[in-house]
């Protein structure tokens, strides 16, 4: 029922949520010696989130992948921070899209039941 209501924005909702975590670790650990920086490759995840029974969880079907550095540091971590902060900063903005989209959709909902 929630896919016919929501389609696939639940489930692109709760990848860009973990991408959200996965991201802030990443610029978190980025003077952590041998730290490697990952990232979720989006279509890969939201596939295996939408295959799921109830369509959102946890599991992303292998699409948590590291990444691979342009100038990796002398002490083996792979984080650059620009690059994190910007996939950051474009996923935030991603999320807040996806997140208003819902929002509106259960105003429409809400307006339907009610009989506005």
């Amino acid at each position: 029922m929630a896919e016919g209501l929501f389609g696939v924005h639940a489930a692109a909702l709760e990848v860009r949520s973990q991408r959200m975590g996965v991201l802030a670790s990443n610029i978190a650990n980025a003077s952590t010696p041998n730290f490697k920086a990952r990232d979720i490759d989006f279509t890969t995840a939201l596939n295996a989130v939408e295959s799921q029974p109830g369509g959102v969880g946890t599991d992303l079907g292998g699409a948590l992948k590291y990444r691979v550095p342009t100038n990796p540091s002398m002490d083996g971590n792979t984080v650059e921070l620009s690059t994190e902060q910007t996939a950051f900063a474009e996923n935030a903005v991603q999320y807040q899209s996806t997140l208003a989209f819902l929002n509106g959709r259960i105003g429409q909902i809400t307006r339907a039941l009610k009989g506005e």
